[in-house]
């Protein structure tokens, strides 16, 4: 059975045992004086006392820092952290102080007694090694966050790589551009007006896509208005097999989106399901008044041969979110439909390419 001690930034025990020693010698330095070093029992005994005592203090005094980063973990609490942390330190130190002096007077292998300029002086040097280790401990811990903020940022520009690259792949995608291709060749030759108006939509998907792949974040006015035309080029190849239906909340258009969202996820829901006109795939696209946008499809598959591409963008879109602590959420427990919850972003995070 592992006993978990607390632990402020991970090294604490590592610290514990570099400074346990040192501190329990020079205890024993000022309270013994050279009886210390009268024979090597006496100074063994000593130490292992000591610098088990010091160890029990280390850990509580671990606990109630553990305590304090919970109790106040904003960047703008760590002033009031640390005076209460060095405050309780200090006051929890002095009692083990007093304990340990007691234990050494209460064994009588140490023929020690209770000396108040020993205390005074054990006092002061432990007040201050209470007071380094609290701003160390502190630094440390700042450290590791940082390290771990760093590797995160790192992560998250090779998602945001990665998402451009699978952009590109989409922007380039010879199925989609030949179906595009083909549907227009079809309307040119039944209705010319409808042939330029798809013209017109598909320029307008192509150079969203191309425009946006340098932006990590978008409005989602901007993803509807993209949305729109996509939607358009859909029709004209899936026709009533697929209805798109939007219902969207005005203050939701201005918060922000990672870019071409709604074409990943849309995207896998058509190649993921039938679709008919006696059977329509269902997709619809709504706010649920808690920063959340709810894309909802009715779940019909189809055997599909080929979807590698489309569960990969959708898997690389999930990750990017997380990355952006804005995780997305998808329910298929009902069996019936698939349920995605996206988040909306207040405002747009620095990212770098």
């Amino acid at each position: 059975m592992k006993i978990h001690l607390p632990q402020y930034n991970g090294l604490d025990n590592q610290v514990m045992i570099l400074i346990s020693p040192v501190y329990a010698f020079l205890l024993n330095c000022i309270n013994f004086g050279s009886q210390y070093f009268s024979s090597p029992g006496y100074f063994l005994f000593a130490t292992i006392v000591s610098f088990v005592w010091f160890c029990l203090d280390f850990v509580t005094c671990g606990a109630i820092a553990v305590f304090f980063r919970k109790r106040y973990p904003s960047e703008e609490d760590v002033p009031i952290r640390l005076t209460l942390m060095v405050i309780t330190f200090l006051i929890t130190t002095g009692l083990f102080l007093v304990a340990l002096f007691n234990l050494f007077e209460s064994i009588p292998y140490f023929n020690y007694r209770f000396n108040e300029s020993a205390f005074a002086w054990s006092y002061l040097a432990l007040g201050i090694i209470s007071i380094f280790l609290t701003f160390l401990m502190e630094g440390i811990s700042r450290f590791k966050e940082w390290q771990i903020n760093q590797n995160e940022t790192e992560k998250l520009n090779q998602a945001y790589r990665l998402s451009q690259l699978q952009g590109l792949k989409s922007q380039v995608n010879p199925h989609f551009l030949f179906n595009s291709l083909n549907c227009l060749s079809c309307l040119i030759q039944e209705d010319e007006q409808r042939a330029e108006n798809f013209l017109d939509e598909m320029s307008r998907v192509y150079r969203y896509m191309l425009r946006n792949d340098d932006e990590p974040l978008v409005t989602l006015q901007t993803e509807l208005n993209f949305v729109d035309s996509y939607k358009h080029l859909l029709k004209a190849r899936f026709g009533d097999g697929l209805q798109l239906k939007i219902a969207v909340d005005e203050g939701d258009k201005v918060k922000f989106i990672a870019p071409l969202t709604l074409q990943v996820i849309i995207e896998n829901a058509f190649a993921k399901n039938k679709l008919c006109k006696s059977d329509p795939l269902l997709i619809s696209i709504s706010s649920n008044g808690k920063d959340m946008l709810e894309i909802v499809n009715n779940i019909e598959p189809k055997v599909i041969t080929d979807t590698m591409d489309f569960e990969a963008n959708l898997d690389n879109l999930i990750n990017k979110y997380e990355l952006l602590d804005q995780p997305i959420i998808i329910d298929e427990a009902s069996g019936q439909h698939r349920v995605i919850k996206l988040p909306l972003i207040h405002k747009i995070k620095e990212l770098t390419p």
